[in-house]
């Protein structure tokens, strides 16, 4: 286990489809304009930690979702 990672796999599965479904509104078009930019970074960036398994704010913080 990588002693970096601190989300759980729930954690990251929410993550993973939060990113997803919100890159997919804004890349899809659905959602234009400042919302949709924001929908893109916010998605990408839930994505990126959801499947790296790493959150800087947790870090920041020292919080941790996983039991490990």
């Amino acid at each position: 286990m990588n002693k970096w990672i601190n989300e759980s796999n729930i954690d990251r599965g929410i993550r993973v489809v939060l990113g997803v479904v919100l890159l997919a509104l804004s890349l899809g078009g659905m959602v234009t304009g400042g919302l949709g930019v924001l929908f893109t970074v916010l998605g990408a960036i839930a994505l990126l930690t959801g499947v790296l398994g790493i959150c800087p704010l947790y870090m920041l913080f020292k919080f941790r979702t996983n039991k490990a």
